[in-house]
């Protein structure tokens, strides 16, 4: 079985394991937006092997980004450093029937020119039937076009019934939307998962847009903590996101000061105070809430 593995003069990342026992880095590089403009291809493949220099060699997709075209700027990215990088990919879910998923799998398989993908989510619930989409799953991994399989946007009860099904309990990683502002994961998610080590993937584990990240980053605590630490608002945000060893990141940065600042963060370590103010700025949930998701 191939193993993602990191070259020698690159920085290491702290990882976790996966339930099947596999390390996936806590900190990776999201690719959304990209691959929509010819003209910034270029730029976001430097970004991209920027990062994979710094050590950031988790690198998540999907078919639906660019409708396939961030999955080519990943294939120029990753093309002679992939056994270096944990690649995830995910499947929209009108795709996702027993032998639509095989189809779009194969697809993406061909614009990322490789012939496995570390990761292979269902994007969110649709109206396919569970039981089909892990079955296409489970035969792609039996045949070595995936290495292990999970869900992205799914509640504790889509999980539980994902998990009953034969080969669901293989599920590898849950990929929500997770940041100081959007907790509710907390009440019950978190706790769930944990129990069955399954980690959680957050996306968009900073802010999911400009209005959010104008309170956050003008928060006084948030603020304050980051003067602190000689850090920025987005640093201390993504530095909460990861004080838990098994919660992973994957932020989006096009630009290499953005993408090293965001490396950097794995050496901020929030202290119970820190914790404690910013808590106070974002509460976390008292009852269970609906899952969130863009």
């Amino acid at each position: 079985m191939k193993e993602a593995t990191q070259l020698n003069h690159a920085p290491k990342v702290r990882t976790t394991p996966l339930p099947s026992g596999r390390a996936i880095p806590v900190l990776g590089q999201g690719t959304w937006r990209m691959g929509e403009e010819p003209a910034r291809r270029q730029a976001e493949v430097a970004a991209l092997r920027y990062g994979f220099d710094l050590g950031m060699n988790l690198i998540d997709t999907a078919e639906m980004y660019g409708e396939g075209g961030a999955e080519e700027v990943v294939a120029e990215a990753i093309a002679d450093r992939r056994e270096e990088v944990f690649v995830v990919s995910k499947v929209y879910p009108h795709n996702a029937t027993r032998r639509g998923a095989i189809e779009a799998c194969e697809r993406s398989l061909r614009r990322l020119k490789t012939d496995y993908i570390d990761l292979y989510l269902l994007h969110w619930r649709g109206d396919v039937s569970l039981a089909e989409t892990v079955e296409a799953f489970q035969q792609l991994k039996e045949t070595g076009k995936i290495l292990e399989h999970g869900v992205s946007n799914f509640d504790v009860s889509d999980m539980d019934e994902w998990m009953a099904l034969l080969g669901g309990d293989e599920v590898a990683s849950n990929q929500v939307l997770y940041n100081l502002a959007h907790r509710g994961i907390e009440f019950e998610l978190i706790p769930w998962s944990r129990e069955r080590r399954i980690p959680i993937m957050a996306y968009s584990p900073v802010a999911p847009n400009a209005q959010v990240q104008k309170k956050m980053f003008n928060d006084r605590n948030v603020k304050s903590i980051a003067a602190e630490h000689g850090a920025t608002p987005a640093q201390i945000a993504l530095a909460w996101v990861l004080r838990e060893p098994d919660i992973i990141a994957i932020p989006k940065a096009s630009r290499p000061e953005h993408i090293r600042a965001n490396r950097e963060t794995l050496d901020i370590k929030l202290t119970v105070d820190d914790l404690a103010k910013l808590d106070k700025s974002f509460p976390p949930p008292k009852r269970k809430v609906s899952l969130e998701m863009l």
